[in-house]
């Protein structure tokens, strides 16, 4: 499929959505999130990872303010409800792992549009800026639901109601997203974690994103008994047996995520 405003590639069993629309920092059109959750669609049928990343020197300004012709025409619930929330569920519920690599600034929706992966690796020199407020709005696209669950409601406040800039290295020390790296070998680093989740037990990635979920509603009784059923599952793949046999020949697993 051929798209306008991303490119999506495809290399070591991981595919790569890049948002390209430099000229705006990637700011989020209504076309782009139809062609992101299209992408997200059919890389997570064909893919073993997903990496969500940026060209140019941002990673996402959010939604692009200059989509209408005037803000008026705005329908922002609207906007929400047929257009992010899709993608964000596609995002959230896509059955092999996804990877945020936030280049630049992501801020805004831009900002939640990364948080929305299982893994966000930034650069050194990215930053998160929850800026709603500054327009006279309050955190959407699955901001108020990220937030508080990363790095605790003090946190989630402040930053929601400040919209200050959090640099990578502070957004990775509050646990808001999983580690930051120089910018001289982020591409390379975050191409290796995709290819390592792609070489690995597929269906226990998914487990372990079902199980991790659900522990926020969940007490003891239920939880235990949601690993055994998973747990179960696991234990009847292709992958496992692998794990098991090469585990006790003493070579590595060649895990091919059945």
């Amino acid at each position: 499929m051929i798209y306008q405003t991303i490119t999506v590639t495809q290399a070591d069993g991981f595919a790569v959505l890049a948002m390209n629309r430099p000229e705006v920092m990637n700011a989020l059109s209504g076309l782009m999130r139809a062609e992101l959750l299209a992408a997200f669609r059919a890389a997570s049928r064909e893919a073993r990872c997903i990496v969500l990343t940026g060209t140019g020197r941002a990673f996402c300004s959010g939604q692009d303010l200059g989509d209408s012709a005037s803000i008026s025409q705005i329908d922002l619930e609207r906007t929400l409800r047929d257009e992010y929330e899709p993608l964000l569920k596609a995002i959230y519920d896509c059955p092999v792992p996804t990877i945020s690599a936030v280049n630049g600034a992501a801020a805004g929706a831009g900002a939640n549009l990364a948080l929305a992966a299982d893994v966000v690796i930034a650069t050194e020199s990215a930053s998160f800026i929850q800026a709603f407020t500054r327009i006279g709005l309050m955190p959407d696209a699955g901001g108020t639901y990220w937030l508080p669950r990363q790095v605790g409601m003090a946190r989630a406040m402040g930053a929601a109601l400040f919209a200050e800039k959090i640099g990578a290295r502070q957004a990775a020390d509050w646990g808001m997203i999983w580690e930051c790296v120089a910018d001289d070998v982020f591409e390379a680093h975050w191409r290796a974690r995709a290819a390592h989740l792609a070489k690995g037990p597929t269906r226990a990635y998914a487990g372990v994103k079902k199980a991790l979920r659900a522990s926020h509603a969940n007490d003891l009784t239920a939880q235990l008994e949601l690993e055994a059923k998973l747990q179960g599952e696991c234990g009847q793949t292709h992958d496992f047996r692998e794990g098991v046999l090469a585990f006790l020949e003493k070579r590595p697993a060649r895990f091919e995520g059945r």
